[in-house]
């Protein structure tokens, strides 16, 4: 039961302060004129106006309600480093043991996590802290426990601006020795044109010591099928290294930064930079060997592509003439022979021989000069027709011994649907083309148009990729040297091109062909790819072979891990991991390396991963908490300071506690109001104060 008194007059306020200015003035009349007499006359106007004020006494019910602490965990990226999270772990389980022995109080768990809207990631400890003060009343907060390492990037940049009139206590996970080392790109090309080379400029920062950074790094620098290089580097010193771009597509360059003694982690020391090589501009030259009705399919096809500067000769004599014309005059323009063939022959990512057969037009040193060509990188694409089973045929040149398909001399005239082999269906020039019978089952028909020719031969080297009748070889691939080799044993592409029986993929077959021939890495048979989705890291093998070996794995605190990847589809095997910290993933497997980033490149979390108190210490003054460092190697040895429940004060933390505010809130269930003077009593007082007034001065 609590007791009070309270007012509830009975004039309205105006009325009631001129009633108690003209008491005040009647009163010093009287004090004034009649000192002797005066006590009585002033006790009367006091006892009036006090009966204007109306008083009760007020008895309340009153339920004590609960103090309330609030108890959040950094469970950032920064805070899953070392031992930080069994640290954390053991000061919660410390925290809950201490807090649920004191009486009247309630505790409110909270985790905060990376602020997952920033792309630089950052540690949002208030903003989470904001979100579970909402729902408290702030009469009942008794103070703030704050579980980090100290490396908050959302505080308050005005301590006032904190809700929460209660103590922020900071337990830091961490010591004031640590030391970590980390690698600051400070410009990186982000794609560059195929044969060229761009510039990195970078240095290695130090943190945690207090002291100005010094010293020699190590950097290990790996570049793509080449040794390891090892770069000395001064501390806090720009160091500016080449990254070359050998191919189209992702090219990287991975940079390791060699641990020091004591280093805090290591998943900062490793970083790849990925940057796109862009060719300048495919040059392919198609050679016709005359005119025919596919001939515009490939000139169409390769036209379309932006990417392609593309030179076509068509030689436009018939077979059939024989008037004696001579070779230098069967053109309004000369053929470039020796031009193109010898000395800009290398110049080209691509040579296609459409129909193509001998003629006395090239020379047979030029066709000897585009072998070695291929063995040196080059490729060459050999679409036939008729003539290539003839004596005129390519294969009799010194082309032979490049081409993997050997003429029978026969060709097949009659109706057929072009069909994937067991190899086709693994390759990615011809897996998962629209319509074939691979997608659906291995005896289906594809549900593409026939084809009517087909030159029969033998395949004595690369893949047959496609088979038509009798499972004679369509297209067959080869590699040779550093270069590539593909043969198309028919001339009847065209169909699909003009939709006849509904048509087929001749767009995506034949690009897909073209740009394998030029080695764009998407369409390599033997890849690793990793792709990180969220917070996961897609893990993707493409491979001809029926097996393939577990996938090596390593860390970016620089663990490693074997894992074995599931068949999706012939060709693909893929694997999923979760991802729980942020840095650099390798995978590996043969001769083939991928690598994943997880989370943001430039994250802030990890640019600083040392524990501090720097940032907090004004939210610490505003509220009067402390901060208490937790160094132990050993977690299991961890004792927390005992936690005490007191008034407020200015310091609300020593060496050995934590003091709560007890906020002593409640909530009335009950309440009774008795009057002082009701009507009755106050006039009868009244009365009586007047009539021992008139009694006395009438005496």
């Amino acid at each position: 039961m609590n007791w009070s008194l309270e007012f509830y007059p009975l004039l309205p306020g105006v009325l009631l302060y001129v009633a108690v200015g003209l008491s005040c003035l009647v009163s010093l009349i009287f004090v004034l004129t009649h000192k002797t007499r005066s006590v009585l006359r002033i006790t009367a106007f006091v006892l009036l106006v006090f009966a204007l004020f109306n008083p009760h006494i007020k008895t309340e019910n009153r339920e004590s309600l609960k103090n309330i602490a609030v108890v959040i965990s950094d469970e950032s990226s920064s805070q899953k480093i070392a031992n930080r999270p069994q640290i954390t772990q053991s000061i919660k389980q410390q925290l809950k043991n201490r807090l649920e022995k004191i009486q009247n109080l309630e505790v409110r768990w909270i985790t905060g996590q990376n602020n997952k809207d920033n792309k630089k990631e950052e540690t949002a400890v208030f903003r989470d802290l904001k979100k579970g003060l909402a729902t408290i009343p702030s009469d009942r907060l008794a103070g703030v426990f704050i579980i980090t390492d100290g490396q908050i990037h959302d505080i308050p940049k005005k301590p006032e601006e904190l809700q929460p009139a209660a103590p922020v206590h900071t337990l830091i996970t961490g010591q004031k020795t640590e030391i970590d080392r980390r690698i600051d790109i400070m410009e990186a090309p982000r794609f560059g044109i195929v044969g060229s080379s761009a510039s990195i400029k970078l240095r290695v920062m130090e943190y945690g010591t207090g002291k100005t950074p010094k010293g020699l790094a190590t950097l290990n620098i790996m570049r793509e099928d080449e040794p390891p290089e090892e770069v000395r580097i001064e501390v806090g010193e720009t160091l500016e290294i080449p990254m070359s771009f050998p191919h189209a597509g992702a090219n990287y360059i991975e940079i390791e930064l060699q641990a020091i003694p004591d280093e805090l982690t290591l998943a900062n020391n490793r970083l790849a930079i990925v940057a796109q090589g862009v060719r300048e501009n495919l040059r392919v030259l198609l050679v016709s060997g005359e005119p025919h009705a596919g001939e515009r399919t490939w000139r169409n096809l390769l036209k379309s592509d932006a990417s392609v500067d593309l030179v076509h000769f068509t030689i436009l004599r018939p077979p059939e003439k024989q008037d004696g014309t001579p070779i230098n005059e069967l053109s309004l323009i000369a053929f470039p022979t020796r031009e193109l063939f010898s000395e800009k022959l290398d110049q080209f990512d691509l040579i296609i021989f459409d129909r193509y057969r001998r003629r006395g037009v090239l020379p047979l040193l030029y066709l000897e000069n585009i072998s070695r060509y291929v063995e040196k990188g080059g490729a060459i694409l050999v679409a036939t027709g008729p003539t290539y089973a003839s004596p005129m045929s390519l294969y009799q040149t010194p082309l032979a011994q490049i081409l993997p398909a050997a003429p029978t001399g026969n060709v097949i005239e009659q109706a057929y649907r072009a069909q994937i082999t067991k190899a086709g269906q693994r390759h990615p020039v011809t897996r998962g083309l629209p319509g074939s019978a691979s997608l659906k089952s291995a005896n289906a028909t594809p549900s593409w148009g026939s084809w009517f020719r087909l030159v029969q031969a033998t395949s004595h080297a690369g893949n047959v990729l496609m088979e038509g009748v009798d499972k004679n070889p369509l297209l067959v691939l080869n590699r040779l040297g550093e270069g590539r080799v593909a043969i198309l044993l028919s001339d009847h592409a065209w169909l699909w091109a003009r939709g006849y029986e509904g048509g087929g993929p001749h767009t995506a077959l034949l690009r897909n062909l073209a740009h394998w021939l030029m080695q764009e890495p998407d369409l390599e048979e033997e890849y690793l790819t990793a792709t990180t989705k969220g917070s996961r890291i897609i893990i993707e093998r493409r491979s001809m072979e029926n097996k393939i070996d577990d996938i090596s794995v390593r860390y970016p605190n620089g663990a490693e891990k074997q894992l074995e990847l599931e068949q999706v589809s012939p060709g693909i095997w893929q694997r999923q991991i979760d991802v729980e910290e942020t840095g650099l993933y390798r995978f590996s497997s043969d001769s083939l390396t991928a690598l994943a980033h997880s989370g943001p490149l430039n994250s802030r979390e990890m640019t600083k991963v040392t524990a501090s108190d720097e940032a907090i210490q004004p939210v610490l003054k505003h509220t009067g908490g402390g901060v208490f460092w937790f160094a132990q190697h050993d977690p299991t040895k961890l004792k927390t300071p005992r936690i005490i429940m007191t008034n407020k004060k200015a310091k609300m933390y020593s060496k050995d506690w934590i003091a709560l505010h007890d906020r002593k809130a409640y909530e009335v269930k009950g309440a009774k109001l008795i009057p002082l003077l009701n009507s009755i009593l106050a006039l009868a007082l009244l009365l009586g104060l007047l009539a021992t007034t008139w009694y006395r001065e009438g005496r």
